[in-house]
């Protein structure tokens, strides 16, 4: 078996007939990062916050 992909490498690169390609603006928004949590930073951020006061009033 050859497994380095000489049969296939130098094919053409398929374009669909029906459907358009992809503008590069939506094709990288697709990788952008995401907060899946929402609100998860602001409970974080709360949550430092009354351990700092609860270690400052000892």
């Amino acid at each position: 078996m050859n497994d380095n992909y000489e049969d296939i490498i130098h094919l053409p690169h398929h374009i669909s007939k029906h459907h358009p390609q992809m503008s590069m603006d939506n094709r990288a928004a697709q990788f952008s990062p995401f907060s899946a949590l929402t609100g998860y930073e602001e409970a974080l951020e709360q949550k430092r916050m009354a351990h700092e006061k609860k270690l400052g009033s000892r």
